[in-house]
């Protein structure tokens, strides 16, 4: 036998790789080895990175900040079953991620994944396929994808596989396809409503036909919800004037009107604002007067206040500056729905129904009927709302309704003057404004304006008009309002009076006054001592009675305690007219003009004022003697005295016989020079300049306060006057006349009267007429004279 020959191994190949075994504990390390083209490297990376996305969605999120996610979508279609299975499982639990359903969103791989649900595949891979389906299909734009790549029909075949789970995968991912499939118009209009609020996308929208499909859901459905996008979507749209022009065209209005017969009260609401965009189109505020305001109407009796606020606000926008719309509102009685949305909880309701009443009350005829409906009792509630949008709006309406005395008269008895003066201090802009208005149009009637000042309006707006940043043209017109119905006042504080300014009983002239001074009422003023302040003089013509307590109250000339007779101070129908300035012949009742306080025969004739008539007559009128100050309390044997202002005789004749005597001159001119002689020839006559110092006037008028007992004069008693005494009766003469005359207060005492005349030259000729011109009239020097003014300072310190 041979020898045995040991044979030797042969080495391997040189270009041939040894095997190597690599042992990773990194996942970064794994996701590179996916770009392997080794498939048992591939199969193995793709466990361990399976096994890694298992344990939490923290590794999910590692994954895809190493970048395994587009390298796995690549192995989908791998030939290898092994790494197409491995990298199917791996998506079924990595799609559970919101960040890696986006990308896979965007490296589109949804027909990769529904491949996998071929019949062929095995059960594992149908299994995490249909899971990561499931996943994806939480959101649309993934449902979408799923529908175009046809995942649907597989996904239902899967519903007869054998395994569980994928059973509910499918079942699982079915059922998030079609939620809300059966109708997604909802959505899609919500979208278009936030779409148009774009103007861009409108014109692209508009372009592209899609407001006449808008119209069409309108119109044609009759799914609530649709009904109601498509409504907001058409009053975003309205807010452009072309898209309005053509809704307009497209008779949208019949669209709004029958949606707002819908018993869904979502999409009424929306039908009234769709009607309040559409209202900015003349044409569809016309075409809504008989279609569209009835329903409207209709919808303020509504349970739900919701709709009460939209369909208000409809009708705001349809009357205002529309008189047709607001007499439709009216006509299909609105006025009660409407006040009674006054008393809304919301405040868009309450704001939009007192505009709506506002612009109906802008009509008499309306506003008389919204008057009788208990208007002024109705907005008091929102005169004292804290939304300052309802005060606006209210004191807004106030300013509408309360147009004459009847509905002032109620507001006032009502209590809705004190809430609404209150809206005076407020700092919005609109409310102060609206409110100074309200006051303006309140101040309208004596009472209701001694009312208001009563409640601090005038204080109020005082302080408002001194800020200049508060004040408003309103502010100012009210406070000058009330001004003219306190006459008192405004001359005490401005010491001016204009020709319209018309003296009326009760008037007094306390003198000048700070800025911030009270002036107290006439009341206060009487009841108190005489001192050395300076006197008040009053105006009154008019006679109180008060039955006698005992005759020794006839020597107390004191007010409150001296007595009248009621036949001295009445007036005759069948008085006479004579000529100059005597009284009546037959008026045996009416005072004397003379400075003693008791009224006597020897009085009467020494002023020549009256004719004797005979023996009887004389002892007639000597039985109607009577003390010439009114007591301040009538009935006094009564448990509640009602006090009276002195009454005044002497002024009382002044009247009566310049209404007789003056009164019917036909040349203004004449009037004015006779009345001034005649105020002179009352207050002392003609006083020399030289003698003027010499004019024992204060004397005259401290003897009066001590004999009434008070500092306040009336005009009649005063028979040593000059310049403010002397304007004041002129000014309150002239008032009862109808001269036209203004009463100015200067410095030291000084006061007079202007008036407006016509130039007697061809100078200033205006439209053919002589222009007119201010003249000052002379009471003291040369009663009667009429000084031009040309530079009033300069003339006036020429003229007192």
């Amino acid at each position: 036998m041979g020898k045995k020959i040991k044979k030797e191994v042969e080495p391997p190949p040189k270009d041939v790789f040894d095997p190597l075994i690599i042992e990773s504990k990194k996942a970064a390390t794994v996701v590179l080895m996916l770009n392997s083209p080794e498939e048992e490297i591939l199969a193995k990376a793709c466990e361990a990175i399976y096994k890694f996305a298992l344990k939490g969605e923290e590794n999910k999120t590692t994954l895809l900040e190493l970048g395994a996610v587009e390298p796995l979508t690549k192995l989908l279609t791998h030939e290898d079953k092994i790494v197409r299975r491995n990298a199917t499982m791996i998506f079924g639990i990595l799609a559970s991620n919101n960040d890696v359903k986006k990308l896979l969103r965007e490296l589109d791989v949804m027909n990769s994944v529904i491949a996998q649900l071929a019949p062929e595949e095995e059960v594992v891979i149908h299994e995490f396929a249909s899971l990561c389906l499931a996943n994806m299909s939480a959101e649309y734009t993934s449902k979408v994808q799923i529908f175009e790549h046809g995942g649907l029909e597989p996904l239902i075949r899967l519903l007869s596989s054998p395994d569980p789970d994928v059973k509910k995968n499918s079942m699982e991912c079915i059922y998030n396809l079609v939620q809300e499939l059966n109708d997604l118009h909802i959505e899609a209009l919500a979208v278009i409503a936030n779409c148009l609020e774009d103007m861009d996308t409108v014109v692209q929208i508009q372009q592209t036909g899609g407001l006449k499909k808008l119209l069409s859901f309108a119109e044609n459905s009759t799914i609530p919800d649709i009904q109601k996008n498509a409504a907001k979507a058409i009053t975003k749209a309205a807010y452009d004037p072309e898209n309005r022009k053509l809704f307009h065209e497209q008779e949208v209005e019949k669209c709004l009107v029958a949606l707002l017969g819908s018993e869904n009260d979502g999409t009424k609401i929306a039908a009234s604002q769709a009607i309040s965009a559409m209202c900015e189109n003349s044409g569809s505020k016309d075409f809504f007067n008989n279609q569209g305001i009835p329903q409207l109407i209709q919808l303020l009796k509504s349970d739900n206040e919701e709709v009460w606020e939209a369909a208000a606000l409809a009708l705001a926008h349809l009357t205002t500056c529309n008189p047709a719309n607001a007499n439709a509102a009216a006509e299909a009685d609105g006025i009660d729905p409407l006040i009674n949305v006054l008393s809304s909880k919301r405040d868009g309701a309450i704001a939009n129904a007192a505009t709506v009443l506002t612009n109906m009350a802008m009509q008499e005829p309306l506003r008389l009927n919204i008057q009788n409906h208990d208007i002024m009792h109705a907005i008091i509630s929102p005169l004292r709302s804290a939304n300052t949008v309802v005060q606006s709006k209210a004191a807004l309406a106030v300013t509408a309704t309360a147009c004459d005395v009847e509905a002032r008269t109620e507001l006032r008895n009502s209590g809705g003057l004190e809430p609404l003066v209150e809206l005076l201090r407020s700092k919005n802009d609109e409310v102060r404004k609206h409110a100074s208005w309200a006051v303006m149009v309140c101040a309208g009637d004596e009472l209701t304006a001694n009312e208001l000042c009563r409640l601090g309006a005038l204080d109020i707006l005082e302080e408002v008009n001194v800020s200049g940043t508060r004040k408003n043209k309103f502010s100012e017109a009210a406070y000058n309002k009330l001004l003219n119905n306190n006459l008192s006042l405004k001359y005490s504080q401005t010491g001016y009076l204009s020709s319209s300014n018309i003296i009326n009983d009760g008037f007094y002239d306390y003198g000048r006054i700070n800025p911030g001074t009270k002036l107290l009422p006439l009341k206060e003023l009487c009841l108190q001592e005489p001192s050395d302040l300076r006197a008040v003089l009053l105006i009154n013509s008019k006679s109180y009675v008060s039955p006698p307590s005992s005759m020794e109250d006839k020597s107390d000339v004191g007010y409150g305690r001296s007595i009248s007779s009621s036949s001295s101070l009445r007036r005759s129908s069948k008085e006479k007219n004579n000529a100059g300035f005597g009284s009546p012949i037959e008026d045996k009742s009416e005072p004397a003009s003379g400075r003693n306080t008791v009224l006597s025969k020897s009085a009467t004739k020494e002023k020549g004022w009256r004719k004797s008539k005979g023996k009887k007559e004389e002892e007639k009128v000597k039985e109607e003697e009577e003390v010439m100050v009114v007591p301040k309390f009538v009935g006094e044997g009564s448990s509640e005295k009602e006090w009276c202002p002195p009454s005044d005789p002497d002024f009382s004749m002044y009247v009566y016989e310049v209404t007789k005597s003056i009164l019917p001159i036909t040349n203004i001119k004449e009037q004015i020079e006779d009345l001034a002689k005649y105020v002179a020839e009352k207050m002392g006559g003609k006083i020399p300049k030289e003698k003027l110092p010499d004019f024992s006037w204060e004397l005259h008028i401290s003897e009066l306060k001590f004999q009434l007992k008070s500092n306040v004069i009336p005009i009649g008693h005063v028979k040593k006057g000059i310049f403010y005494h002397r304007a004041l009766l002129f000014k309150a003469l002239a008032d009862r006349i109808g001269i036209g005359c203004s009463l100015v207060r200067g410095e030291y005492g000084r006061a007079w009267n202007e008036v407006m005349l016509q130039n007697d030259s061809r100078k200033g000729v205006i439209g053919g007429l002589p222009a007119p011109e201010m003249y000052v009239i002379d009471l003291m020097f040369h009663p009667g004279g009429l000084m031009k003014l040309r530079s009033r300072e300069a003339d006036l310190y020429r003229f007192l």
